[in-house]
């Protein structure tokens, strides 16, 4: 009866166990990083209090402050400039295969030069460079086990979900935003040591910041169903200013590329401008989480919300057009959340609704906002249910998210980190990798032009060789006869130049 011996399939176990200690050291790291950064920023604000009640010297000492962090971030940036930005576009290219970085190099100039970016009031967000730093750190594992590069690609991936995770004690939207966002694949490899990686290290930044979710809002009111057409008018007007952030994004990139000065000078636009910034709104400064959370407590004007929300668009644009280290994640949701307020003041005024719904037009907001400009619905969705703490607002959230995305497909707007890695890597080109071979995983989609082909149906190219597909837990021959099924993972080797181009042309046809 027992005769057939039990094996033990040990395949996952090692990826499980690398999941675990790349979370343990990301969720240090980020968690160092995050508490110095709030803490600087606190002294910084503080200073432009002082000011602002008379103690006028401090101005000068201000001004030299910055200076300095300046310089020193402009160091960096000519040493490194893979440190440029919110990381998460070297990441996917890392993943690639399309650029090298030195993960040690890369690692402590971010650390380092993200703090004095972000911590001296630009509007610039942590969470980007995290998940920079948490990939590094996986690279970094990676390349001490001499891993192949088809090996370290789910390190890195890990890495990647963990340094989300501590940024936002969000893990479950650390694994969504890699899967939907950063390595557009569901391999079962991946999210196993992506959810192993998040779940450790939002464990560690639990032990350290509590259990209180970053974006805690408090109660919200459930939002009555017959009031959802007001949320599809919402989702259509995030739409639009989803489109516009784009566009003028990449427009600011456009602009500082046209001054006569090596790039890693560009800085000090925004670090000389923060300065009367700071002095006219101190708590304007930063990511914006605080201002987030003002927004449940400080009644606010119409007049004074689109006074908010011009000043930390226009200089959120300036700060990252400028290529200093941060990113563009939390911001983008303090301009959800902005949008969100003035939207529920125009219903008020307008006495389409009551005013105890407004805190849900925030929350909306923040996940509509950031679903269409990065184009990852789920993210977005997981991610503020997590940061926020509330199951009540799910359907308004997938409504909201999901009109905005569609606005912003009708329009062509591409996915923001997907725009940015194309405008990196043509400014990059001797960081391509043009002759090694590495292996793609690209999933058959149900319903996809790929379900229910022949192997040999698929032209590739003659560069290009499928190696193996995965059904379920079982590894199958690529004989030319096999029909690929929903839900099979296949994997395909080719040069890494080439590799872009082959998903780019399956992901159409699937």
């Amino acid at each position: 009866m027992f005769k057939k011996r039990i094996r033990l399939n040990t395949s996952k176990l090692s990826v499980i166990l690398y999941g675990a200690l790349i979370g343990f050291l990301t969720g240090i790291v980020v968690s160092v990083f995050r508490w110095t950064i709030g803490k600087l920023l606190q002294f910084v604000q503080a200073l432009y209090v002082d000011i602002s009640h008379g103690n006028i010297t401090l101005i000068f000492f201000l001004t030299i402050a910055n200076f300095i962090g300046f310089l020193i971030v402009a160091w960096m940036l000519n040493k490194e400039p893979n440190i440029s930005g919110s990381g998460i576009p070297q990441v996917e290219g890392l993943l690639l295969g399309e650029l090298k970085i030195n993960w040690w190099s890369t690692l402590w100039r971010k650390f380092i030069s993200g703090i004095l970016a972000i911590g001296s009031g630009l509007m610039l967000g942590r969470e980007g460079p995290s998940i920079q730093l948490g990939a590094l750190i996986g690279q970094g594992v990676a390349s001490y086990k001499r891993l192949s590069h088809n090996q370290s690609k789910g390190l890195i991936a890990s890495g990647a979900a963990a340094g989300l995770s501590a940024a936002f004690n969000a893990p479950l939207a650390g694994v969504m935003f890699v899967l939907e966002e950063v390595y557009h694949s569901i391999s079962p490899f991946v999210w196993v040591g992506a959810l192993t990686g998040a779940s450790v290290s939002d464990f560690v930044s639990t032990v350290l910041f509590g259990q209180t979710p970053v974006l805690s809002v408090g109660h919200l009111t459930v939002f009555p169903v017959q009031l959802y057409g007001l949320l599809l008018v919402f989702g259509i007007i995030l739409g639009l200013f989803g489109f516009l952030y784009q566009k003028v994004l990449l427009f600011s990139l456009n602009c500082y590329s046209k001054i006569k000065v090596p790039k890693y000078l560009y800085g000090i636009v925004p670090f000389t401008l923060v300065i009367p910034i700071g002095l006219l709104w101190p708590n304007l400064l930063g990511g914006g989480n605080n201002l987030i959370l003002s927004l449940k407590e400080t009644p606010m004007t119409m007049k004074m919300i689109i006074v908010i929300l011009l000043v930390r668009f226009v200089f959120s644009m300036i700060s990252y057009g400028s290529g200093l280290p941060g990113g563009i994640f939390l911001p983008i949701l303090t301009l959800g959340a902005l949008n969100g307020v003035l939207m529920a003041h125009i219903f008020v005024y307008l006495h389409l609704m009551s005013a105890n719904y407004a805190l849900n037009f925030v929350v909306i907001g923040m996940a509509g906002y950031f679903a269409c400009i990065g184009k990852a619905p789920f993210t977005a969705i997981i991610l503020i249910f997590e940061m926020v703490g509330s199951v009540t607002h799910i359907l308004p959230l997938a409504l909201v998210s999901l009109v905005a995305y569609l606005v912003v497909d009708l329009l062509n707007g591409a996915p923001i980190y997907e725009s940015l890695l194309e405008r990196l890597l043509k400014r990059k080109p001797v960081h391509l990798t043009m002759s090694s071979m590495t292996t793609t995983e690209v999933p058959v989609l149900a319903g996809g032009i790929l379900e229910d082909q022949q192997i040999r149906d698929l032209q590739l190219g003659s560069n290009s060789l499928i190696t193996l597909v995965k059904r379920s837990e079982h590894v199958l021959i690529p004989n030319g006869d096999l029909v690929l099924r929903a839900g099979d993972i296949i994997y395909i080797r080719a040069s890494q130049n080439d590799t872009r181009l082959i998903r780019s042309q399956i992901s159409v046809k699937n």
